[in-house]
């Protein structure tokens, strides 16, 4: 992730705009690119035969019409899957996508950030590269082995780290050279503000409620990201405020 100047706090759609369409789906990306989204979490697992797709649980059953872990089953079952129709009718048939094609489908629109669940790294970070998407993206691990490995192979792309205090940010650039740190709204400070920025990492908030007090906060902190669910009433918000934020 490259240096870049922006005016206002950039919006990270999470799992998509995921209250008006299908999570993690072709359609509930298309509403956050249109609603200026700087980027959209796309959850990364593997089938049985080592193609990637976007899909939060470990298993289909939730969000389509099939059973099973995604990892014991083939992509031409998968491929079959309907991803829509139990969010609404109208998106019956919604596919499942493969992760490729949807960062074939999103580059030069928006930015990914990657939350990685299930995924060969050596095989994703070439493909980011392959598809050009390098400077638009950041990475997240839930767990410690996977992000030093991660960074052990790939020591430039971004990474974001979860924090909750200035000590937290200091381990997160000296031991992964992390680029963007996540908090919750109750840590947040001005030494946690200064922290980063001194720094030159990106701030990011999580906000998964609706919430505009909380929202009105992100943008009057000058934060340079928020994580969020309800991009419409963030975006609305922010245009009524006029303010000018962020500084990444």
């Amino acid at each position: 992730m490259t240096k870049r100047k922006f005016s206002e706090v950039g919006m990270v759609c999470h799992r998509g705009a995921n209250r008006v369409a299908p999570e993690n789906t072709l359609a509930a990306g298309k509403p956050c690119i249109d609603r200026g989204a700087r980027y959209i979490e796309v959850d990364v697992r593997t089938s049985k035969d080592g193609v990637f797709y976007i899909l939060h649980d470990p298993t289909v059953d939730r969000t389509t019409n099939g059973s099973g872990r995604l990892r014991d089953l083939y992509s031409e079952e998968i491929d079959q899957l309907d991803a829509g129709s139990w969010f609404a009718p109208q998106f019956t048939g919604e596919p499942l996508p493969r992760l490729e094609t949807y960062l074939q489908w999103i580059r030069g629109k928006a930015g990914v950030f990657f939350d990685v669940k299930d995924a060969d790294l050596s095989t994703l970070i070439e493909m980011t590269h392959r598809i050009g998407i390098e400077e638009d993206s950041f990475f997240w691990f839930d767990n410690e082995s996977d992000a030093m490995k991660f960074r052990s192979l790939s020591p430039n792309l971004a990474m974001k780290i979860n924090a909750t205090t200035v000590q937290d940010i200091e381990r997160a650039i000296a031991d992964y050279n992390a680029q963007i740190i996540e908090i919750n709204l109750d840590c947040l400070s001005p030494e946690i503000v200064s922290a980063c920025h001194s720094r030159e990492v990106a701030l990011m908030a999580l906000v998964t409620e609706n919430d505009p007090v909380a929202f009105r906060r992100v943008i009057e902190e000058r934060l340079d990201l928020i994580n969020l669910d309800f991009p419409d009433v963030f975006r609305s918000l922010q245009q009524s405020l006029g303010k000018e934020t962020g500084d990444l």
